[in-house]
């Protein structure tokens, strides 16, 4: 069996669980075996509505209420009791950031190695895989030997695809036994952020600025082509270290990773670590006044110009197209 550690809101599962379900069911394809997921929440019950057409034929609900708010040490240890009662041969999670510690956790407690941010894996009593490293700049092949194979998938390089035969799905409940020396991180209140709109990491058009852009006012015009396209803002690291955009705007390897139909990136000089965090869009138009810039090489499409005159222009073509 192949084990799937899925993230969800509210008993729906989240997309980057969906996209790493893709992978577990191709190893669960290739050693003839089924798909199990495990889940936590009181909520997680509600999986079984969505997890049957991914192939999913049970999901194991772990049971204890104190688990039901993220604590990645009880998450894992609740994951490794699962482990001795089931024996699956691999454990995959998305390449989330709570994936990569539950799953780094599990792989300590079970001295078991964990390859992260997984491409490519084909499996055998020793797993060959490639996977992304330095922030996705370079592809590492690599073999994975272990008694249970420990994996995430790299984030948006998997698509979420239905299973082709859908699964009767059960759910099971597990009651992990814990004591409170596992709860010493756990998250203690979720605050709701004021903004309103499609969030940056589910946008399928998003207009970035960088420090081109000049200063806080100026992401007006921005926002302006992003209200236009039916997308939103987001930033570079630069310009959220000047504080003209907040840190949930940011784009990158320590901020948001996005996957959007359409990636507007303006004054924006495409730096790795910015990089790493747009590759995922299908299509990336960058302005920009130095055809040099690194983002400019990347990009499928280039406007070589001030910002200040271009993304206005864009407005007023759009406006008078509405």
């Amino acid at each position: 069996m192949i084990l799937s550690f899925v993230e969800h809101a509210g008993g729906s599962p989240e997309e980057a669980s969906l996209e790493s379900l893709t992978l577990a069911r191709e190893l669960a394809t290739a050693t003839d075996t089924a798909v199990d997921a495990v889940a936590f929440g009181a909520e997680a019950s509600a999986l079984e509505d969505h997890l049957g057409e991914y192939g999913v034929e049970t999901v194991h609900r772990v049971g204890d209420e104190r688990l039901d708010t993220y604590a990645p040490e009880a998450w894992a240890e609740s994951i490794v009791q699962l482990l001795d009662a089931t024996d699956p041969e691999a454990v995959v999670a998305p390449g989330t950031d709570r994936g990569q510690e539950v799953l780094a956790h599990v792989g300590a407690k079970r001295d078991l190695p964990m390859a992260a941010n997984c491409l490519d894996v084909e499996p055998g009593d020793v797993y060959e895989l490639s996977r992304q490293r330095w922030g996705g700049s370079l592809v590492e092949h690599a073999r994975l030997d272990g008694d249970t194979k420990l994996l995430t998938a790299a984030a948006h390089e998997f698509s979420p695809e239905t299973a082709a035969e859908a699964a009767d799905t059960a759910v099971q409940p597990f009651e992990p036994t814990l004591d409170e020396r596992a709860f010493r991180v756990s998250v203690d209140r979720v605050e709701e952020s004021d903004e309103t709109g499609v969030s940056l990491g589910e946008a399928r058009v998003v207009v970035g600025g960088g420090r081109g852009v000049g200063g806080e006012a100026d992401y007006d015009k921005l926002e302006t082509l992003a209200d236009s396209l039916g997308g939103t803002v987001g930033a570079s690291r630069a310009a959220v270290n000047e504080g003209w955009r907040p840190h949930d705007d940011q784009i990158g390897q320590t901020g948001t990773k996005i996957s959007p139909d359409l990636y507007v990136a303006c004054g924006i000089s495409g730096a790795v670590q910015h990089m790493v965090g747009c590759k995922g869009a299908d299509n990336i138009l960058a302005i920009n006044t130095d055809p040099e810039a690194a983002i400019m090489q990347k990009a499928d499409y280039a406007v070589v110009g001030d910002l200040h005159e271009v993304v206005p222009e864009l407005n007023d073509a759009l406006d008078s197209t509405s």
